[in-house]
């Protein structure tokens, strides 16, 4: 496996950056911001964006219309993204055979975090930023939260801010620099960079922007709907500036061990797709106000006006994906020999890059199997179910609001008795310094699961 970007960092240094993200994980003194004057900050934001989100039919969707011939929605200057259907034969799951919706963006955009000190203490340079599909509007967002379409101003509206810290950063200054996949049930095959880059003095807060402690964000991180999935995503890419996952902690499987279970799982499991016209997907229902699941599990493809005056531009329309149901995404901890590891499933999605990454324990949205058996529903289901009681982290999170419509899941991590025997050939328990190195790499682990790393950096 090779990073996409490795910037060449010295021992010294990385120890350097572990320790200045300790005091800022720990700090509350210090910051360039009070508490106080940070959740006046939020709700002065929150008051600033209104945001109006207006279900339309397709036919009043402004900009974008059905191909002829295939049926797939497409934007007018061709960018941005496109809804196409799929046809998927996966041995990954239950049900081997089937057609859906996908959301085609092959763009790669980038999400990227600021990073400044400020009195020694690095602050992380974080956004108030509403998108049509978050449920309460405003969430906390990366410094710059692009599409290619976006900084290239297809939709002839403003610049992107601070774009250029990250397409031209100093010499140096890039503290992490990767590719990583997004939901790859809904997405094809997307990707974005995640980004970290130092800035210097130069680099101040917009009217939109503030400079945030580590310990800040992982404050915000333990409440509903207020970091949104870019956010969490980047911040999974920091460096783990904490003791157990130091290159002392020792890990239950080799690394070449791990690397090796990956690659297996990525040449064993039999997953092809083959792009179909929407208007040919078979087991959805069109009207002319969304494209359904037949069974209404799953999801829909909507269309919404959206009036949004702190965005690039004011007014827009566009398609959203429309989850059916809070889906749930739980992450089991245990200590062996003293050390922490997590349970990671091998997870095949039709929308991934390379077939399969790791995903959380138990990832699914309950309500798509309930016509199915129950030996059918996904592994440890009734585990998590059982033990959410004992949470030591449980926080309902939206999903890229974006691109879909009132996404939300239950994040959840339990940590459990090492005596439970759960490995199988699609788990492996896997040590948090492996994970902080698996997570310089492209495509190891699924969006669910660097949220649920993120979260449990948190505690």
């Amino acid at each position: 496996m090779t990073p996409t970007i490795a910037p060449a960092v010295s021992h010294g240094e990385e120890a350097h950056t572990l320790a200045a993200l300790a005091v800022s994980a720990t700090t509350v003194d210090g910051g360039v911001l009070s508490d106080v004057e940070l959740a006046a900050w939020l709700e002065d934001r929150r008051r600033a964006q209104p945001q109006r989100v207006e279900r339309v039919p397709f036919a009043g969707l402004a900009g974008w219309r059905f191909e002829e011939g295939t049926g797939d929605l497409r934007h007018a200057s061709g960018g941005f993204f496109s809804v196409h259907g799929l046809r998927v034969h996966s041995d990954f799951g239950p049900v081997s055979v089937w057609e859906q919706p996908i959301v085609d963006q092959p763009e790669i955009g980038i999400l990227g975090i600021a990073l400044r000190d400020f009195g020694g203490i690095p602050h992380l340079l974080m956004q108030a930023k509403s998108e049509p599909g978050n449920v309460n509007g405003m969430q906390l967002s990366p410094t710059v939260q692009a599409t290619k379409s976006n900084y290239r101003r297809v939709h002839g509206g403003s610049a992107v801010r601070y774009l250029d810290c990250f397409r031209s950063p100093e010499p140096g200054a890039v503290v992490a620099d990767v590719l990583q996949s997004e939901q790859g049930s809904w997405f094809l095959r997307k990707r974005n960079r995640n980004m970290i880059v130092r800035v210097g003095p130069e680099v101040e807060a917009g009217e939109d922007f503030a400079w945030l402690t580590l310990r800040q964000v992982n404050m915000l991180l333990k409440q509903d709907n207020v970091v949104n999935m870019d956010a969490r995503t980047v911040l999974s890419c920091l460096p783990d500036w904490r003791t157990d996952a130091s290159a002392l902690a020792a890990s239950l499987h080799p690394d070449a061990e791990i690397r090796s279970w990956i690659t297996r799982r990525r040449a064993e499991h039999d997953v092809s797709v083959a792009p179909i016209g929407l208007a040919d997907t078979q087991g959805w229902r069109h009207d002319p106000h969304a494209v359904s699941h037949v069974r209404g599990h799953h999801f829909s493809v909507v269309a919404v006006d959206v009036v949004s005056g702190r965005r690039e531009v004011a007014a827009w329309s566009q398609p959203l994906i429309e989850p059916h149901g809070t889906g749930i995404a739980a992450l089991f901890v245990r200590r062996i020999d003293g050390v922490r590891h997590v349970l990671l499933r091998a997870r095949a999605e039709a929308g991934f890059l390379t077939v399969v990454e790791l995903g959380p324990t138990v990832q699914c949205t309950v309500q798509n199997y309930s016509h199915l058996p129950r030996a059918s529903w996904p592994p440890y289901l009734d585990e998590v179910q059982n033990r959410r009681g004992s949470a030591v982290y449980d926080v309902l999170l939206s999903e890229e609001g974006g691109r879909f419509l009132n996404a939300q899941s239950h994040y959840v991590i339990i940590e459990i008795e090492d005596e439970t025997p759960l490995e199988s050939e699609e788990f492996r328990w896997v040590s948090l310094r492996q994970v902080d190195e698996l997570l310089r790499y492209s495509h190891n682990l699924s969006v669910q699961a660097r949220t649920l790393v993120t979260a449990l950096r948190s505690l």
